[in-house]
């Protein structure tokens, strides 16, 4: 019986969408990493980017596994309208980084970077996966030019979800623009 509860207990937690503590108007830390494109390694910097335009910045759990896979391969599908935006998309986690160039390749499509980032990374964007501290929950930002964060959004359970609004967000942004 107690096996049960703490099961449901569990599920509901996870089913539930959470809400990232870094909020619109909040500054996003700046890192830097080694991201996948097409399979090579190429340096990353989210201050660097950000001069490109809005990057859509989205936490994983892991490369390979079922959600990540399909978030990828949405994110991927929806690169095109992502760039003709002028913004950059990057997916970045702590789980299974050693096969982050193979799945930059099969689930990324080559279409958008994929990268590593460390427990730091991770606790400065609230993006813990409460199950596991030493992985990242499924959160996705969307971060302004200038550094602040316009939009975010946690939910483990659909990733789907993430492509489709941060992609509202972006087209918001870009439509509040003189």
């Amino acid at each position: 019986m107690k096996r049960l509860l703490v099961a449901v207990a569990l599920s509901a937690a996870l089913a539930a969408p959470a809400f990232a503590a870094l909020q619109p108007g909040a500054k996003a830390p700046d890192f830097a990493t080694t991201a996948y494109l097409d399979g090579k390694p190429t340096p990353f910097r989210l201050s660097e980017t950000l001069k490109e335009g809005p990057v859509v910045l989205y936490f994983f759990p892991a490369a390979f596994t079922d959600g990540c896979t399909i978030e990828a391969r949405e994110f991927a599908l929806a690169s095109p309208e992502f760039k003709a935006m002028g913004a950059t998309v990057i997916g970045v986690t702590a789980g299974n980084t050693e096969r982050l160039a193979e799945f930059s390749k099969s689930e990324c499509r080559d279409q958008f970077a994929v990268a590593a980032v460390s427990k730091d990374t991770i606790k400065a964007f609230d993006a813990t996966l409460a199950i596991k501290p030493d992985l990242s929950g499924r959160t996705s930002y969307v971060i302004a030019p200038d550094g602040k964060v316009l939009f975010a959004w946690s939910n483990l359970t659909n990733p789907i979800e993430h492509v489709t609004r941060t992609k509202a967000a972006v087209k918001a942004w870009k439509a509040s623009r003189p």
